[in-house]
C-alpha cells in the first residue's frame, strides 16, 4: 500500500456492503460532524457513578446520558491506563452528541478506578509491571466477552437508553479488540463498533480478534497508528480480507503520522514528544459521530 493510499479511507467488504444510499449517508453524516460540532455537543450531560455486576465481581463505572429522553446506548472501552478523566471526557463528549454512555473500569477484578495517573510512563517498568497485573485477568478465556454482555445488559435496563436502536461501541489501545469480541458476542445487539488505534487486533493465535468477523453484524471501523501500521503492515489487510469474506461492512483507515495513543489528550510524552494529536483525534471523532448516526440510527 502506498501512503497515498493511506491517505483515503479503505472501504472494506464486497462493493455491495456500501451501497450508494450507505456511502451517501455516511458521507453525509460525516460532513455534519465536521461542521456543526458545537451544535451537537450542547445537550447537557449527567454523570453518575455506577456499579455493574458481572459474573466475575462487580465492576465500577460511570454512566453518562443527555439530561432528559432516551438515546442508543454506547459502551467504551478504555485504553490501558484505564478508566480515569480523560476517559470521563470521551464518554461525556459522546454522550452529548445524543447517546447514554457507560464507560467501566476495565481493571475491576483487580482495583478500582482510577488505577494509573498522570505520572504514568511506558518507560517505567514498575508501571509496565503494574500494568501488566491489571490487564492479565482481562485477558483470561471469555473474560471480556462475559464483560460485554453485563455491561450492555446494565445499559438495556436503563430508562435512558431507548433499545429500539442498536448499540454503539468504541475502544482505544487495548480497548479495541474489545470492540471486536463485543460485537462479537452481542451481534444482534451491537450495531456499530470503531477501534481507534486498537493493539492485538491481528495475531497468529487461534484466538486473535480479527477471526471473529464471521461473528460479527455490526457496522465496524478501524482507525490505525502510522508506527502501529509500519510496526504490523499486514494486520490492516488481513482485517480487510477477514471482513470481507465475512460479508460485513467495515472501513479500515491509516493515520499518517499519527502515533499509537493519538484520540486520547492525557498520553505520556513519547521520547518527549506528545503522542496525542489534536487534528487526527478531531478527524477520528467525525469518523466516530458519523458511523453512530449512520448505524444506530
Amino acid at each position: 500500500m502506498t501512503h497515498d493510499d493511506q491517505d483515503h479511507n479503505i472501504h472494506e467488504g464486497p462493493s455491495h456492503d456500501w451501497s450508494r444510499r450507505d456511502f451517501v449517508a455516511l458521507s453525509v453524516a460525516a460532513g455534519l460532524a465536521a461542521t456543526v460540532p458545537a451544535l451537537a455537543a450542547e445537550l447537557p450531560v449527567i454523570e453518575t457513578n455506577v456499579e455493574v455486576k458481572t459474573p466475575d465481581g462487580t465492576s465500577d463505572a460511570v454512566f453518562i446520558h443527555p439530561a432528559t429522553g432516551s438515546y442508543a446506548g454506547v459502551l467504551v472501552w478504555t485504553d490501558a491506563l484505564g478508566l480515569r478523566p480523560a476517559m470521563h471526557d470521551i464518554g461525556k463528549r459522546i454522550a452529548a452528541e445524543g447517546y447514554s454512555v457507560l464507560v467501566p473500569n476495565p481493571f475491576y477484578r483487580t482495583a478500582k478506578a482510577p488505577v494509573f495517573d498522570a505520572s504514568f510512563s511506558f518507560q517505567n517498568q514498575a508501571d509496565m509491571a503494574k500494568l501488566q497485573q491489571m490487564t492479565g485477568p482481562l485477558k483470561e478465556p471469555c473474560a471480556a466477552e462475559k464483560d460485554a454482555i453485563a455491561y450492555i445488559a446494565f445499559l438495556d435496563a436503563q430508562p435512558q437508553v431507548n433499545k429500539a436502536k442498536k448499540i454503539g461501541t468504541q475502544g482505544y489501545c487495548m480497548g479495541g479488540p474489545l470492540v471486536v469480541q463485543t460485537a462479537a458476542a452481542l451481534p444482534k445487539r451491537v450495531g456499530a463498533g470503531a477501534s481507534f488505534h486498537g493493539g492485538g487486533l491481528v495475531t497468529d493465535k487461534p484466538d486473535s480478534p480479527h477471526l471473529l468477523a464471521p461473528k460479527i453484524k455490526a457496522r465496524m471501523y478501524f482507525g490505525i497508528a502510522s508506527n502501529d501500521d509500519a510496526r504490523q503492515p499486514d494486520a490492516k489487510d488481513k482485517l480487510k480480507q477477514a471482513f470481507a469474506a465475512a460479508n460485513v461492512p467495515a472501513e479500515i483507515e491509516v493515520y499518517p503520522g499519527a502515533l499509537h495513543g493519538w484520540c486520547v489528550p492525557d498520553m505520556p510524552l513519547q521520547d518527549g514528544k506528545p503522542i496525542y494529536s489534536k487534528p487526527d483525534a478531531e478527524r477520528a471523532w467525525s469518523k466516530l459521530v458519523a458511523l453512530y448516526k449512520t448505524a444506530l440510527a
